[in-house]
């Protein structure tokens, strides 16, 4: 759950290490009745949802888990030509452009995308990708910690660099993780092209500390997630999702009655993800129909509990549990993917020389 870190950009595509440069798996031509589903790690649906996808549909889906999410964007633009697969599920807003960039996809407008909000529908023109679901990275706070320090926690950017919360957060990387560069990207949203850097001086000295990617930062350094508790982490404050609370209460052993960590909901910025229909698809007929699946109904409630997203179809329920722990923010910061395309390697850049050197 939430490992979706990528390559740096400074590593370039040419050094990605290939595992596969086939989609021989995929059948040839239409009548294949195979779909091959390339994604991240954190790729997940129930059981009985797929097999109804198949039943009804007559295909059978393949699903090849490629790495973490940047990592799978860069392999899938390096195999084009030949693809992996057929659909690829897992780009979001921060590496939009760069897939798009290369002629990762095919266009194709899916059934249903009616149902799907336009806030969501960031190449409506073209149709080369279809919005799946959206989330919001936040930092997180340990409840027990700021209760017991009789602290008030953070609930924005402004807060994160006051000496009350000095030596508190852990955040990711912004060239080896997905949520580190939102968090970059959100800071950028807030305080604008001539701002973030001074901000990120301010958050350096105030004991910052950067760790490679989610799973070492919430699971080891946090305090208050239940991997961190055993790991003996120390860090109350760190840079998550919005849906980590109810995540931490689903599953807990023994489960608590609430929430052991909050969301400082001032510092949110969204992230959407994305399917599409690849490039020289091997099957782009079957394709297309998982596409649809994937903007379905039956999938897209299906989704909240599987990969702790949102979905993006109008009207389609969240559990309970995420509309009391984990509630999506109600203004997160946003950045149009053109504004992502033209900085975002300069600022990962930079960052890295501000805050890692």
């Amino acid at each position: 759950m939430h490992t979706r870190t990528f390559v740096a950009a400074a590593v370039g595509l040419g050094l990605v290490t290939l595992s596969a440069c086939s989609s021989s798996s995929s059948g040839s031509g239409a009548e294949s009745k195979t779909i091959t589903l390339v994604s991240h790690d954190s790729w997940a649906v129930s059981k009985n949802v797929l097999q109804d996808f198949e039943k009804q549909s007559g295909y059978q889906v393949k699903v090849l888990k490629d790495g973490d999410a940047g990592q799978a964007v860069n392999k899938a633009i390096l195999t084009k030509d030949n693809p992996q697969g057929d659909v690829f599920f897992g780009v979001d807003n921060t590496l939009l452009s760069r897939a798009l960039d290369n002629g990762l996809f095919q266009p194709y407008e899916a059934k249903g995308l009616d149902t799907v909000g336009t806030a969501y529908q960031l190449d409506a023109a073209r149709h080369r990708v279809t919005p799946i679901d959206y989330g919001d990275i936040c930092v997180n706070y340990d409840k027990a910690y700021f209760s017991k320090h009789k602290l008030t926690p953070p609930t924005s950017y402004a807060d994160l660099v006051k000496p009350r919360y000095k030596n508190l957060l852990v955040t990711e990387n912004a060239s080896t993780s997905s949520p580190g560069l939102g968090f970059l990207l959100g800071s950028a949203a807030q305080y604008g092209d001539s701002g973030w850097q001074g901000y990120w001086k301010q958050l350096k000295a105030n004991g910052v500390k950067v760790v490679d990617g989610w799973e070492q930062a919430y699971n080891e350094e946090f305090s208050g997630s239940a991997g961190g508790k055993k790991a003996g982490g120390d860090r109350p404050l760190v840079v998550s999702y919005a849906s980590s609370p109810p995540a931490e209460v689903i599953y807990g052993d023994p489960k608590p009655s609430t929430a052991p960590t909050g969301v400082a909901t001032g510092t949110c910025f969204r992230q959407i993800e994305f399917a599409g229909l690849l490039s020289n698809a091997g099957n782009s007929k079957g394709g297309k129909a998982l596409i649809d699946f994937l903007v379905s109904r039956e999938f897209q409630e299906d989704m909240p509990l599987n990969m702790f997203v949102y979905p993006v179809v109008k009207g389609a329920s969240v559990p309970a549990e995420f509309t009391k722990y984990g509630p999506a923010a109600q203004d997160p910061e946003t950045m149009a993917p053109d504004r992502i395309a033209a900085s975002r390697d300069q600022w990962v850049k930079t960052w890295t020389s501000l805050v890692l050197k």
